[in-house]
């Protein structure tokens, strides 16, 4: 009879374990206890590794179904950050130019992992005999914005050939321009040149008599120019399990990137598609990727120089960003 007893005592005890680890398996699941979470992106192609996580659920499984997820899209990193700056935005993928310009005035946003490597290149408008890249010499180059991502990185390149913009008593002139209307410069020959991210570089090759000058594994930092963060603000990270769910969420999308480029760029083009009502073409989005690389990686020595160059450019006060780059949580995943 004791015997019996114990049994049935051991296998309530047992019915009783699994239910406390069902619920703590809920509660694993449903951890955050609610709030909203603002994530920022542009409809881009550099903008990858945030789409595919929109898309394929990974945010919205990581955050668990308490968090509601809200979405703002943006043209431009100055826009970007004045979002975060009004708290818009808590956390998304960024250039890195307008992110290190904002926090040496306002130290309260974070480079909390990478997203894209690459990414961007240099390309020449064949009606303006530019040859190699000494040429730029007294030439009208555009830039999507000035103090962009591709701004600092054209600067850079400059700096390999001792030229520098007007705004710096040189000779190579820059011209801000959306990059969607640069192939309509390159046709009206408005500029000699762009350096402009993907998948415009492309279109350029191809619509619009553009010729390749530097290819994205030679333009500024090669394969190392940093192109697009994962950016925080001060209030997010506070936070730790809100940041956790947003980096595993980003981890899964990049490795899912890296397994399936060919899918991950379907899921680009639907979800432009769907956001914008424009259709971008498959064969220049499979072109343009391969111009780009897709990393949780950040190479602090890159940041430190584009912040050197921007302080050269006078676009900010100061080259020190000590605390910009906090890859703690991201250490955590691993």
């Amino acid at each position: 009879m004791m015997k019996k007893l114990l049994i049935a005592v051991s296998a309530l005890l047992l019915i009783g374990m699994m239910s406390a680890c069902t619920q703590n398996g809920k509660e694993a699941n449903n951890k955050i206890d609610g709030g909203t979470v603002k994530i920022g992106y542009f409809p881009n192609l550099t903008h990858i590794a945030t789409i595919v996580a929109l898309e394929n659920n990974y945010f919205k499984e990581e955050f668990g179904e308490n968090v509601k997820i809200e979405t703002k899209t943006v043209s431009n990193g100055g826009l970007f950050m004045e979002a975060m700056t009004t708290k818009a935005i808590d956390v998304g993928t960024v250039g890195p130019g307008p992110l290190l310009n904002f926090y040496v005035k306002n130290p309260k946003f974070h480079i909390i992992s990478g997203a894209v490597n690459g990414g961007a290149v240099l390309v020449a408008n064949e009606e303006s005999n530019i040859e190699k890249l000494s040429d730029l010499d007294g030439k009208r180059v555009a830039i999507p914005v000035i103090g962009s991502t591709q701004d600092v990185m054209l600067r850079k390149a400059l700096q390999d050939v001792n030229l520098n913009t007007t705004t710096n008593g040189g000779t190579v002139e820059l011209f801000a321009a959306a990059p969607a209307d640069t192939a309509t410069l390159f046709v009206q020959n408005s500029v000699d040149a762009a350096a402009t991210q993907e998948p415009w570089g492309y279109f350029l090759e191809t619509q619009a008599n553009g010729k390749l000058l530097l290819d994205w594994d030679q333009f500024a930092w090669g394969k190392e120019s940093t192109n697009t963060v994962v950016a925080a603000t001060d209030e997010f990270l506070e936070n730790k399990e809100l940041v956790q769910a947003y980096l595993n969420a980003h981890k899964k999308a990049v490795a899912f990137i890296q397994e399936n480029p060919e899918k991950a760029q379907e899921i680009v083009i639907k979800h432009i598609k769907d956001l914008t009502g424009k259709e971008i073409n498959k064969e220049e989005t499979a072109a343009a990727f391969k111009r780009l690389q897709v990393t949780i990686d950040v190479n602090e020595k890159v940041i430190q120089e584009m912040a050197d160059i921007s302080k050269e450019a006078g676009y900010i006060p100061s080259n020190n960003i000590d605390g910009l780059i906090n890859l703690s949580h991201l250490q955590d995943l691993k």
